[in-house]
């Protein structure tokens, strides 16, 4: 299969708003692609890419390439490009990375260029999201729906998954199976606005309401006193965490795989800022100086026996039998709403992020957000200044949508930048902010325009973390908008030291 037809099928999800339309896209796409192809057509309509990281910055992405005039590349022979960039290390990489990248690009048409830049960069944005992908994949195969979900749960890539579903139907979906050893795609929670709210949803009965520790989300797996360690993303990162491979080998079990959260701890029990539970996950060999605590809360596989379709009650028993208490979650089970409310507040108190309130009878559900386990955390706020706005891609094509935020610094009159966000944002805003900013503008480059600092926008927020990349230290986490500030000037905004105090450090 030839990428340019790939670009081609890319441009016209992006252009549907109907999910059903993309799904028939999607889904012609996948028949038309090779065996081999099926797993990279996949990564890539979903705007991935199969090697997750190859080392490629936009610095390298904004050099000019000259474009082919006509399109030869297939999407093998980019998969093995993209590869090929990936592996390359040591000495003189980074030019070596971008001989390679110019070589490819090289073969590549302007509309291809366009394509792999947003894809390489992580800006493909189309509305190809997984579920969507997900549906195509069983519309393309004529396959339940439910059976590529559960497999693409068990396998933790979709793309193999699509593949064995196109060459042999819901009998070779059947073959996916949890194995110890191969990360499954963890369970997620969906979020409600308060505890009472989130219990409502959850149960009419008694609910678990337990801590939600702001680390590293792990997945554990022992197999005969070896010991394997998978994040979120399914990254093996067992060598980076001696001080939790230890904790793990001597549980009582021959097999097991189990859930849980990473997270740096102060002497005094409280967590570290988040960074140091990161920088400690992502680095070798500082265990001494930041350990780890472990802290698991399901169960997945124990002794031979999968537990995913059990309840989550008889999951956390079949947990507690062979994890000691102190490597529990901390949880209250309960169906008083103000005794839940009660063990929130406690939570947030002792430093954590919120609860996550949790059916007693839930299935667990892999790679989903369903009912079963709803997050609740107190949601922060800011007015902050818009500073610049970047163009959009994909669907916000023609649209000035990412937001450059900053907060007011009393000592120079200016502002300090915190971070970008483009979440939060309607078809209206979007329209509105392209126009209104536009009449701001100052100045602009390729891709971002530079405004006078006048519009207020409201944004929430998760956190305040550190960061060398803003020149006040400090970054929002996972900021998104709420709403612009109509009634408030710039000179009201919230001030670089607000944001300082929200700080853990």
């Amino acid at each position: 299969m030839l990428l340019a037809s790939l670009v081609s099928v890319s441009g016209e999800v992006a252009a549907v708003s109907g999910r059903l339309a993309k799904i028939d896209l999607l889904a012609q796409a996948l028949r038309a692609a090779g065996p081999l192809e099926v797993p990279i057509a996949v990564a890539y309509l979903s705007g991935e890419l199969p090697q997750r990281q190859i080392g490629v910055g936009w610095a390298t992405l904004r050099d000019g390439f000259g474009a082919a005039s006509t399109a030869s590349l297939s999407l093998s022979e980019v998969d093995t490009a993209l590869s090929a960039i990936g592996a390359v290390s040591g000495k003189g990489s980074a030019l070596a990375r971008k001989e390679l990248v110019g070589a490819l690009f090289g073969r590549a048409t302007g509309a291809e260029q366009e394509f792999l830049v947003r894809l390489i960069s992580g800006e493909l944005r189309q509305g190809a999201l997984e579920g969507v992908m997900t549906d195509a994949v069983a519309r393309a195969a004529s396959v339940p729906v439910a059976a590529v979900r559960r497999a693409a749960m068990l396998r933790g890539s979709l793309g193999p998954v699509a593949a064995a579903a196109l060459a042999g139907g819901t009998e070779a979906l059947s073959s996916f199976g949890l194995e110890v050893g191969q990360p499954v795609r963890p369970m997620l929670a969906a979020s409600a606005p308060s505890i009472a709210d989130a219990m409502a949803k959850v149960s009419s009965g008694e609910a678990a309401v337990e801590w939600k520790l702001d680390g590293i989300r792990i997945q554990a797996h022992l197999l005969d006193g070896e010991v394997r360690l998978f994040t979120r993303t399914l990254d093996d990162i067992t060598g980076r965490l001696p001080e939790v491979v230890a904790v793990v080998g001597k549980l009582p079990a021959s097999a097991a795989v189990l859930d849980g959260e990473l997270i740096a701890l102060r002497p005094d029990g409280r967590p570290m800022a988040f960074q140091d539970t990161a920088s400690r996950a992502a680095s070798e060999g500082a265990g001494a100086a930041v350990p780890l605590t472990a802290f698991f809360f399901d169960a997945l596989h124990l002794d031979g026996a999968d537990l995913i379709d059990l309840p989550y009650e008889q999951r956390h028993a079949e947990l507690a039998r062979v994890v000691p208490e102190e490597m529990l979650t901390p949880r209250s089970v309960t169906a008083d709403v103000t005794v839940a409310d009660e063990f929130f507040a406690g939570t947030v108190a002792r430093g954590h992020e919120g609860v996550v309130v949790k059916s007693l009878d839930a299935v667990y559900a892999a790679g989903r957000r369903g009912a079963g386990w709803i997050k609740v955390k107190p949601r922060h706020t800011l007015d902050l200044v818009v500073l610049a706005v970047e163009w959009g891609h994909g669907r916000r094509r023609g649209w000035l949508s990412n937001l450059h935020l900053g907060a007011r610094d009393p000592s120079t009159g200016g502002f300090v930048m915190l971070g970008k966000t483009f979440k939060g944002l309607t078809d209206e805003l979007l329209t509105w902010q392209t126009s209104r900013f536009l009449e701001l503008e100052t100045r602009r480059d390729s891709y971002t325009v530079y405004v006078r600092p006048e519009l207020v926008v409201e944004i929430a927020f998760d956190g305040v973390q550190r960061s060398p990349r803003y020149p006040g230290g400090l970054a929002l986490r996972f900021a998104r908008v709420l709403r612009y500030r109509d009634d408030k000037p710039a000179t009201e905004a919230d001030t670089i030291d607000t944001v300082r105090a929200l700080s853990p450090e």
